[in-house]
């Protein structure tokens, strides 16, 4: 088997259908299996999905949140594929980017892995697509604000470039270095453990590439960013990075470094603490208000949408297929997924810049947007 794709799954099943629509156009040439694996959803994820994809996947279904690393794990043992792919729920994927990066895979045999260019949810391009190794000095720079270096700002976007590390959000793999250097380390609960993976296929003697395959990932659906659980594990994930590849270092050195991330994770808190505050004393945010939606698409989605609109308080306005849509902020332009390929969702959007990247289904009927769905 050519390639095995990985989805980690919690509370997201509606994100989680549309990546799995969007792997399978990109696989559609190709010996591929998909796995789900839920870290125990408990909202109904698996039923949804085992109604929408019944033994088309294959679906592990966990009795407890096991983190993505270990939930990873658990799927990569049963992978049969030559390559693996970890993908992100809250994803989509451009239907060329999967076989770009197995066809540079192919060609390049010292590759150990491949990250790609992912999108944000207004289009524009995430500079952690591609990121520098963590080091000291790196990380000191980057606690302080300053990122070019960690985000290797000097590359470009549009050919293929040597790395350090790759994003789990898409992180192709060779299975069998994997088998080589070891899965995912399980101490990290969710977040370094991309990072940790990364550099251990260097120290392997491997390479660690970007190509400019495309797809878009709305960042944080599957999680809480706002939440303090959400700040405890991303910083606890820096300092379990930090002692276990450079614990041996001085007093001197890890001290400033130790220091910055708990201060970075102390500013974190207190603009959130403070807006949790103003909202629970009823305070107006002007930046609370609803985006203008902007459905583009056929004139069965647009009936559909229409009815979704009227039940839900939607300003919204209604655009052809090939009407040119002005970019703005505070608008969210949705896109009929049954007319559109993912691919032109992607091009349309990184042309746009500011506009909210939406789609919607007719198969489905279910809006999806970077903060809600709707149905």
């Amino acid at each position: 088997m050519k390639l095995s794709v990985i989805i980690v799954s919690y509370k997201v099943p509606y994100f989680v259908e549309q990546c799995i629509n969007s792997v399978r156009r990109a696989t559609k040439n190709m010996d591929c299996e998909i796995f789900v694996v839920d870290n125990h959803s408990a909202d109904g994820t698996v039923d949804y999905l085992r109604q929408c994809f019944g033994n088309s996947i294959i679906l592990i279904d966990s009795n407890h949140n096991l983190g993505f690393a270990r939930a990873n794990n658990m799927a990569i043992r049963q992978a049969k594929g030559d390559y693996v792919l970890l993908l992100n729920p809250d994803t989509f994927v451009g239907e060329d980017a999967i076989k770009q990066a197995v066809c540079f895979m192919d060609e390049h045999p010292k590759a150990g892995g491949v990250g790609v260019m992912m999108h944000n949810s207004n289009g524009t391009i995430a500079p952690e697509s591609r990121r520098a190794l963590p080091t000291p000095w790196v990380s000191f720079l980057k606690m302080l604000g300053l990122s070019r270096r960690y985000y290797m700002s000097h590359l470009s976007w549009d050919h293929a470039e040597r790395i350090d590390v790759m994003s789990g959000a898409f992180c192709l793999l060779r299975h069998s270095i994997l088998k080589e250097i070891g899965l995912l380390d399980e101490d990290f609960f969710m977040y370094g453990e991309d990072i940790d993976l990364s550099y251990r296929i260097l120290k392997g003697g491997y390479e660690n590439w970007y190509v400019p395959a495309r797809i878009v990932h709305y960042k944080g659906e599957s999680t809480q960013k706002s939440s303090f659980r959400y700040v405890h594990v991303f910083y606890q994930a820096m300092l379990i990075f930090f002692r276990k590849h450079y614990g041996h270092l001085t007093l001197l050195v890890t001290l400033p470094i130790k220091a910055a991330i708990y201060l970075r994770a102390f500013m974190a808190l207190v603009p959130m603490q403070y807006w949790r505050m103003r909202r629970a004393l009823g305070f107006y945010d002007k930046n609370d208000n609803w985006p203008m939606y902007v459905f583009v698409g056929s004139s069965e989605m647009h009936q559909a949408c229409r009815a979704l609109a009227q039940r839900k308080a939607l300003t919204a306005r209604y655009a052809d297929v090939d009407e040119k849509v002005v970019p703005a902020k505070k608008q969210c332009v949705v896109y009929d997924t049954e007319i559109f390929s993912f691919e032109e969702i992607i091009s349309r959007a990184s042309a746009d810049g500011l506009s909210l990247i939406g789609t919607f289904s007719t198969k489905t009927n279910i809006l999806i947007t970077p903060h809600e769905v709707l149905k």
